[in-house]
């Protein structure tokens, strides 16, 4: 059972990424305040939820969350500051669009660059264990699965509407293919 906060701040922040290991696309992250009894049934960690229970999830989310801001940082910016960096400047960009500012952050992993004058902790594998973080968890998996569906019309053929530019065999099939697109990150090793 997810716990519903870790400080017991209303305005305690939950963050996750998504897109880390990805071959393309940029990484997303979501920050998520919720009431303190806000508990849908089939909240987890997104990559424990199926695509259908995710996208029932998410629109609870956003309708009843106190807060929730989703952001990005491009696969350029990935090629420039690394992926791990990358992932905090989204996770920072997703705290600035919030509507108010929390009390703290509560982060999904075992590292985190500071957010200025903001206290945090982090979990490891907090998305199985805190619902602000598994709510930022489904926000950020299926913002950014919208997000390659999108560039999948524009690049049909590396199959990103279904492998959402994670490392799959017929991904990398395509990269040897085709080559790589504008979209793929070039400094992570594609074949």
């Amino acid at each position: 059972m997810l716990l519903a906060s870790h400080t017991g701040y209303l305005l305690e922040a939950g963050l996750d990424e998504a897109g880390r290991g990805c071959l393309a696309g940029p990484v997303f992250a979501a920050a998520v305040m919720l009431p303190p009894d806000f508990a849908p049934a089939y909240l987890n960690d997104s990559k424990l939820m199926s695509a259908r229970r995710r996208e029932t999830v998410r629109v609870e989310i956003c309708r009843e969350a106190i807060g929730w801001a989703v952001a990005e940082a491009s696969t350029d910016e990935i090629a420039r500051i690394n992926i791990a960096q990358a992932s905090y400047l989204a996770m920072h960009r997703a705290v600035e669009l919030l509507p108010q500012r929390p009390a703290h952050l509560i982060v999904d992993g075992n590292r985190f660059r500071p957010y200025p004058e903001l206290e945090h902790t982090c979990f490891i594998k907090g998305d199985g264990r805190y619902r602000s973080i598994a709510a930022a968890s489904v926000l950020a998996k299926t913002f950014r699965d919208d997000r390659m569906r999108e560039l999948a019309r524009e690049f049909p053929l590396y199959g990103w509407e279904q492998n959402a530019g994670y490392p799959t065999q017929q991904h990398r099939a395509a990269i040897r293919e085709y080559g790589p697109t504008e979209h793929h990150r070039l400094g992570f090793r594609l074949l």
